[in-house]
């Protein structure tokens, strides 16, 4: 095992002492880290996915930048703009929050479409534009947003080409009782406070050397095909069932192969193996994919998720 693999390892271990019950998020976390992608983490209130991200951003040698989304906030206020200098009489370019490794955007649906529109550049370019110039992001660049599926007023859904340049989107769930209680202890500590475990911060070179050995993780001809087959059966359904073609209207982008193939291998990587096997691929299925598919009125009708068809799929594409 590599001495970045171990590092990571190490990382995800302090996390989950720091963030008690939500294990399948730190790891969807280290995922989108390791895949060099964006991540949308949906959950009720109070289930420590803004504490999450800001963890992790205390772990890594990098800028963080928190950006509450609201309805009155304005593209600028994400990107940037030109300000006028009258002692030069010129306008000088003023780096909005953006300009940062890793960006919180929390509650990202709060805000209108025109602050979405001005995201997705940085998302899929890594570069703003603000009047005839470009802006290079830095190299790590990273947004994990954060949204409320309960409240309705005062929200905006994103939109699908938004939602198509998060890696994944991943949805958060109560922690189970043992968990409860752990977190009253760790809670009951941090207010007689007692200093949390040190750890050494991982370095960008780190960073980008473990996503390297990510992209040498070998994945075998018969699990490529299986992947793209997957892919097929969302845009070309009615081969496995007429059932399952009555519900999907839209099928997956190459994007979703391109991000499937990456939490694949990054899954793998993180298990400690230089292979991927089929659990790597049924794994990331639906948090890679759940958000690139357009169900069918009929299946919102029935009250279908894409989670639902997602399962029905998984069982009829056969593996190799």
């Amino acid at each position: 095992m590599s001495s970045i693999k171990e590092r990571f390892i190490e990382l995800q271990n302090y996390l989950n002492t720091q963030i008690v019950g939500q294990s399948d998020l730190i790891q969807k976390l280290l995922l989108a880290l390791l895949s060099d992608g964006h991540l949308l983490v949906e959950g009720l209130p109070g289930l420590a996915k803004t504490k999450a991200v800001k963890v992790l951003s205390g772990t890594l040698d990098s800028g963080f930048q928190r950006i509450q989304f609201t309805p009155d906030l304005l593209p600028s206020d994400v990107t940037g703009s030109d300000v006028y200098r009258p002692e030069t009489g010129s306008f000088t370019f003023k780096k909005g929050p953006i300009f940062n490794n890793l960006i919180l955007a929390d509650e990202i649906n709060r805000a209108p479409a025109k602050v979405q529109s001005a995201l997705l550049e940085a998302m899929g370019e890594r570069q703003v534009t603000v009047g005839n110039e470009t802006y290079r992001l830095p190299d790590l660049f990273m947004v994990l947003a954060t949204q409320n599926p309960i409240e309705q007023e005062g929200t905006y859904n994103l939109p699908e080409a938004q939602l198509d340049r998060f890696l994944m989107y991943v949805k958060v769930s109560y922690p189970d009782i043992e968990a409860e209680r752990k977190i009253l202890k760790l809670i009951q500590g941090e207010e007689k406070k007692i200093a949390p475990p040190h750890f050494d911060k991982i370095t960008q070179d780190q960073i980008f050397q473990a996503r390297q050995e990510v992209l040498d993780i070998y994945m075998s001809p018969e699990m490529e095909e299986y992947l793209v087959q997957f892919i097929m059966a969302t845009r070309h359904p009615e081969v496995y069932g007429e059932d399952v073609a009555k519900l999907l209207q839209y099928g997956v982008s190459p994007r979703g192969t391109i991000a499937l193939d990456l939490i694949a291998r990054a899954s793998a990587w993180l298990s400690g193996r230089d292979f991927v096997i089929p659990r790597d691929i049924q794994g990331a299925i639906p948090d890679v994919l759940r958000h690139r598919i357009i169900l069918s009125f009929e299946a919102k009708s029935a009250r279908m998720t894409a989670d639902d068809v997602l399962k029905k799929l998984l069982e009829r594409v056969p593996l190799p």
